[in-house]
């Protein structure tokens, strides 16, 4: 998401450098939706791909649809979303000639709508699929019940949400619970939260206790608030975004920390700023 005119605003050339680095560090996932930089970034990544000489085969590309925003790149009196059957399928074809490739691993649809239509969703799905243009489907900040609704009509293989140690209600609502009884892999957008973002009391009780953890794991601060994401049950995936060489060696690293309960517990006390019930 921050890659083009959004965040860093990167050359053709620095995104080149930042694949083959990423994928060097044995991350290969690029996780995109067709809305960021105003819908221009697929397309500056997929031409910088194209230029790589990196081989389909060694990444997985991940796109989501639907969010319709007024932007001059699109025809829209207000922001809205769009799940009929002509514009999912519009829409991942338009990914895939932005992005330069013949499929993508994994589609989401965005947000949820209260329009939704879950058959014609899953009409659009199975088109797809049956087209071997994704190989994958899933939703992205979905409510359990909301998943449900569509997974009556189509399988739902991952959820991408909001999850960190500042904001984990995802751990108490039931969301994350009900991907480990239906096997949805969570993926968790801002995983490190808000925790260099906003100094309020929440980060600065969270800062105190990082750095009580940090001599004890050897570690830095953002690969405990990540190690603490990894240990939770449901295996979830964060989306970790940054173009920081440094921050990308630290996630990779954050994979060998275990934090120990009370550790895991003592982070979470920082965060609600009371003790568990």
């Amino acid at each position: 998401m921050t890659w083009g005119t959004w965040g860093k605003q990167l050359k053709k050339t620095e995104m080149i450098a930042l694949m083959q680095y990423y994928l060097e560090h044995g991350i290969n996932t690029f996780d995109h939706a067709d809305i960021y930089g105003g819908y221009t970034t697929e397309e500056d990544f997929g031409s910088a791909f194209a230029e790589s000489g990196l081989k389909r085969e060694q990444i997985q590309l991940i796109s989501k649809c639907g969010i319709q925003e007024i932007s001059e790149n699109r025809d829209n009196t207000v922001k809205h979303y769009d799940y009929s059957k002509d514009h999912v399928i519009w829409s991942a074809e338009k990914s895939l000639k932005h992005l330069k490739t013949d499929y993508l691993d994994v589609f989401l649809l965005h947000r949820p709508s209260p329009l939704m239509q879950p058959a014609e969703i899953a009409e659009a799905i199975t088109h797809l699929k049956a087209q071997g243009k994704i190989k994958a489907f899933g939703v992205s900040n979905f409510t359990p019940s909301q998943t449900e609704l569509l997974a009556q009509n189509t399988d739902i293989d991952t959820n991408q949400i909001e999850c960190s140690l500042s904001q984990h209600s995802a751990m108490h609502d039931g969301s994350l619970d009900h991907m480990m009884v239906n096997k949805i892999q969570p993926m968790a957008w801002s995983p490190l939260g808000t925790v260099f973002k906003e100094d309020n009391a929440q980060s600065k009780r969270i800062h105190e206790q990082l750095e009580v953890l940090q001599e004890k794991y050897s570690a830095t601060k953002d690969q405990l608030l990540l190690a603490w994401i990894l240990k939770h049950p449901a295996k979830i995936n964060p989306v970790i975004g940054t173009t920081n060489k440094k921050r990308i060696e630290n996630a990779v690293n954050a994979l060998d920390i275990n934090l120990e309960l009370e550790d895991w517990f003592k982070l979470l006390v920082a965060s609600q700023g009371h003790k568990v019930p």
